[in-house]
């Protein structure tokens, strides 16, 4: 049982769309992450997916419907299976909390990310 300075987690890396783990709870990894630019478009067919902006602002696009804009201080839950792609024009800090194993790339054909702990 320890407290977890979020700040201090995201200070310890630069790159962007490469998630740590900075703690689990059940069975489920909590994790801070840093994005720029666009994921592809992609869908969890067995899991929501959970974002939580610590600092600045997202977009989720949809394919056929408007994007959303999620501002820090907002989460927003993508649907298991719905297809979707997170995007940002400056970097984002992002909360992220994910079941133990699911990949952050879905069902894309972009390698996952290793989920590393800080």
């Amino acid at each position: 049982m320890k407290t977890i300075n979020l700040s201090e987690k995201l200070a310890l890396f630069d790159t962007h769309w490469d998630p740590h783990v900075i703690s689990n709870y059940n069975e489920n990894e909590v994790m801070v992450v840093k994005i720029k630019g666009e994921y592809p478009f992609h869908k969890h067919d067995t899991t929501d997916d959970f974002f939580y902006v610590l600092e600045g602002e997202m977009f989720i696009d949809f394919e056929g419907e408007p994007s959303k804009l999620v501002k820090a201080g907002e989460l927003f839950v993508v649907p298991k299976g719905v297809v979707h792609r997170p995007r940002a024009e400056k970097e984002v800090k992002v909360l992220l909390i994910e079941p133990k194993g699911e990949p952050n790339s879905g069902d894309s054909s972009r390698e996952p990310a290793p989920k590393n702990q800080i």
